[in-house]
């Protein structure tokens, strides 16, 4: 660790130092590797081709696209750019979400203007649906984890050539599809990264929790909980919820103890915006319970407390996103008509899980990624609409348990209450993970809180510690209650 600390100060390499110019990079080709440009842009705005966002106040850098096949069948298109004023000598690799399709260029414009190098991967295809995967196995492979591990190898290729040197640190980062890509990659290849940052992951089982949440929600409309109910619903969570913590405000700090009786919204008399039907009192019962077999086998946590805002990702109908219902007529049936509505939680699960558990599933056991010292920092919002959080707390004691390292200061989980899927909702829900990753790789400083921020209309308006589980923020008692300084970490709940 001390090498690293002494290089970092003088890693900040100007242009003329550079071993290769930008346009030489063209030449490093190979039978499964065709570098498609390579070309300085300037500092400033820069819109990438085929996207409608300008990204702003960018360093000048290297722009090096490039096709990947590592298989005949693959068609896997990587980014990579390096800084050509100064670079910081680290690299960070982004993910991507959902079933990808797409280069993630704002969070690699992120890493662009700290000094990195960074890159990013389509996965294997391009656009949102998972159509790429009918008749073409290695396309599943590449977008599970070959397309992340190969973009990782070329984009460290293109730099040593760019630079003439490795990169003394790297990084992943990513947040639900990519949050589930960081840690296959630290089970795959566990030396290819010396951080890796998981927010939300959204282990492919989530597709079955899901469709079974849409059965049990909308599939009868009777169940249908029109969204117009769902402040009044979020009211009555926070009543019962919100002050278990011994503060009131607006967010609950440990909702795995929030358990509501929602029948106490039951309409005594006609049906109306501030009461639910029997019926749809079933299904807020459904959504913040655990999805489990006729034998109560639990198969996958809840929606926690706290999440009703957002309820319509998941309870809105009148069919499931796309999302979740692409893993059972593309991969599972590979019909593209097949319909959702005959949806078998046990029989379509176990299919699902039979199909996924060699490609895209999650090993908690990551001793070697610990042994080579990387560090692993997860996150996941208490108010994410999307994955439950509660596995990302089971995934991480799995971790513990499978993991043979003598010593825990390599992995920390991080809870923020409040907080949406990856972004979002009332809570403090921005953090730099970055700096964090930075600090614990390079330094030797394990996270023991990280202080969030909530924005209003571009302006801080809470700051809160986000501590690591199963520690919870405590108010001091004194003091602004939108003030991080005013909590502490502690077990005590």
């Amino acid at each position: 660790m001390l090498y690293k600390m002494v290089l970092f100060p003088v890693m900040l390499l100007p242009v003329a130092l550079l071993a290769q110019p930008c346009g030489g990079l063209l030449q490093l080709g190979s039978p499964t590797v065709s570098i498609t440009l390579a070309t300085i842009v300037d500092s400033g705005n820069f819109t990438p081709a085929g996207s409608a966002n300008a990204l702003h106040d960018l360093p000048p850098f290297c722009r090096v696209a490039a096709d990947l096949k590592p298989t005949p069948d693959s068609d896997v298109h990587i980014e990579v750019w390096l800084p050509t004023a100064q670079w910081n000598g680290k690299f960070v690799a982004v993910g991507s979400g959902g079933w990808g399709g797409t280069l993630s260029y704002g969070e690699m414009a992120d890493s662009l203007r700290r000094g990195y190098a960074t890159s990013a991967t389509d996965d294997g295809h391009s656009g949102p649906s998972a159509s790429f995967v009918i008749g073409h196995p290695e396309k599943l492979i590449d977008f599970a984890y070959r397309a992340e591990h190969e973009m990782t190898v070329e984009a460290k290729t293109l730099i040593h050539a760019f630079y003439g040197r490795d990169p003394h640190s790297s990084f992943w980062n990513g947040c639900s599809g990519g949050g589930r890509e960081g840690l296959i990659q630290a089970s795959r290849y566990p030396d290819e990264f010396d951080g890796i940052i998981a927010g939300d992951p959204a282990n492919i089982r989530r597709n079955s929790w899901a469709l079974e949440l849409a059965v049990q929600t909308f599939k009868d409309p009777e169940a249908y909980i029109p969204p117009a109910k769902y402040p009044m619903i979020h009211r009555a969570v926070l009543e019962a919820c919100d002050a278990k913590d011994g503060l009131k405000d607006g967010l609950i700090e440990d909702p795995e103890s929030c358990n509501v009786d929602f029948k106490s919204l039951q309409c005594k008399a006609a049906d109306g915006l501030d009461c639910l039907t029997a019926r749809q009192v079933q299904t807020a019962h459904a959504i913040t319970s655990p999805v489990a077999t006729k034998t109560g086998q639990i198969l996958f946590p809840r929606v926690e407390p706290g999440t009703e805002l957002r309820s319509i990702r998941l309870a809105g109908g009148p069919q499931p996103a796309d999302l979740f219902v692409d893993e059972f007529r593309y991969v599972v049936y590979q019909d593209p008509n097949w319909d959702w509505r005959s949806f078998d939680l046990e029989r379509d699960s176990a299919k699902a899980h039979a199909i996924d558990k060699s490609v895209d599933e999650l090993d908690p056991n990551l001793t070697a990624f610990a042994k080579h010292g990387g560090k692993l920092l997860l996150y996941h919002g208490w108010a994410d609409q999307q994955v439950a959080p509660g596995f990302s707390i089971e995934f991480y004691k799995a971790i513990l348990d499978a993991s043979k390292v003598p010593e825990q200061n390599w992995v920390r989980l991080f809870m923020a209450p409040g907080m949406a899927h990856c972004a979002g909702g009332e809570g403090p829900d921005t953090f730099d993970k970055i700096k964090v990753m930075e600090q614990w790789v390079e330094l030797s400083k394990p996270p023991e809180q990280i202080i969030a921020t909530h924005k209003t209309a571009g302006k801080i308006d809470r700051t809160r510690p986000l501590c690591p589980y199963p520690r919870v923020a405590i108010y001091k008692g004194t003091g602004s209650i939108d003030e991080a300084s005013h909590f502490r970490c502690s077990l005590s709940r």
